[in-house]
Formats: structure tokens, sequence, C-alpha cells
């Protein structure tokens, strides 16, 4: 049985199914938001929605596969309509941290390959200034990876390893994660550069300048929508 969503959730959900017509190509990343908007084609086609999808992260594939929703795969040959995909924090300019999850490496190249990204998620994700409330992750090579967290260091305060059952949390890919946090006075375009240049760093959670519009549902069952510009 899957879980109740919020008020919150649902709306945005709601609001993101509407933007999906048969015959897309459409991104999918994790969390709770894109696993309900999974939960909603399914119930707007039960017989079998015309879409196909790539998905970011294992746990969305075995979703969206019980939904009857075709896999596809991204081999340079399709650009998707439309990406869809939750945030951890969206702050005025739609910036975003992503990756609380694990899968920021798959949701970024899911976005990058499509012709729009949508995010959808709760209004209790916006914020004034990313990292008020939630860590940077920081994607990182299993190889040397105490090394690579050094350098990370001399760019972010106490990078945190992340860790899961005792041992540390691994990726999809097979990557482990530096959570970092962000300092009120970074700048975080800046930094989106600075950290793809580190030798180690695969990715980082900075999602920045690739949000076409944010889809965030309130307690009361409404959306809030943000707009890029």
């Amino acid at each position: 049985m899957s879980e109740a969503p919020s008020p919150a959730r649902e709306a945005a959900a709601q609001a993101a199914v509407e933007l999906i017509e048969p015959g897309m190509a459409i991104g999918l990343g994790s969390g709770r938001a894109v696993w309900r908007l999974v939960e909603l084609i399914r119930e707007r086609w039960p017989e079998g929605p015309e879409l196909r999808a790539a998905v970011a992260s294992d746990r969305t594939e075995a979703r969206v596969t019980e939904a009857g929703i075709e896999l596809l795969e991204l081999d340079g040959s399709v650009e998707l309509d439309l990406a869809l995909d939750g945030a951890d924090e969206v702050d005025s300019e739609l910036r975003l941290i992503k990756g609380g999850g694990g899968a920021l490496l798959r949701e970024k190249i899911v976005v990058a390959a499509a012709r729009r990204f949508v995010v959808v998620a709760e209004s209790s994700k916006r914020v004034e200034r990313l990292g008020e409330g939630f860590r940077l992750p920081v994607e990182v090579v299993q190889f040397a990876w105490p090394d690579t967290r050094h350098r990370v260091a001399a760019l972010l305060p106490e990078p945190e390893l992340r860790e899961e059952d005792g041992a540390p949390f691994v990726t999809d890919e097979g990557h482990f994660i530096l959570d970092c946090p962000l300092p009120a006075d970074v700048d975080v375009d800046e930094l989106d550069v600075a950290l793809g240049r580190v030798p180690g760093v695969v990715e980082h959670g900075l999602f920045i300048g690739v949000t076409e519009r944010a889809l965030l549902g309130t307690p009361e069952g409404g959306v809030d929508v943000l707009v890029a510009g």
C-alpha cells in the first residue's frame, strides 16, 4: 500500500500531471512527490499510458514499470519533452539543492536531456537562501575519497560522509556522498563551477539555471507557481 500523501504533496503532483500529454517522452527523478505523480499517471490512464519515461533511480524505475509506462534509455538519440523532479530546497531564483535521496547524478543527467524541467515539491522547500536547512550533497568516487573530502573542505566546511545503517551510503552508480553545510555568504554560482573542478567529485546537488518553473504544493492544498525570469 502506498503512503498517504500530504495535501501539499498531493496538490503539487496533481498540478504536475496536468503538464503530461499522451505520446510524450518524459524524465522522472526520485522522491515521494515523483512517486505520487507516477500513481496519478496510472490513475489517469488505467489502460496503460502512452508515455515513455527515462528514470533517475532504481526505486522510480520499479514504480514506473508497475504503472505500465515504457522505460526509455537515454542513448543520445532522444530529447525528452519534459523532466519532472522534486527538490530539497528552492530559492526565489529557482536555484535548487537536490540529492537528499542520493540520486543527484542521474537526476542531473535526466534534466540535461529534457527541453523543460519542472520542480514538483512542497512549499516548505522554498527558502530565502540555499543551505538554510539542508546540506549540499557532493557525489564522489570511492577511490581515495578522504583525499577528495580534503579538497572539498577547502571550498566548504566540514564535509561529512553520508552513512546508512552504519556503513557509507552508496549511490546507484556506486559512489559515496559528502554532505556539506553551505555558509550564508557563499556564492552558489561560483561554487557550482568550483566543485566541478575538484578531482574525485563526480557531481554535486546544485541545480542552477535549468528550472523552468516550480510547482509548490501548500498545506491547504493549493499550489504556488514560481516561474524563471
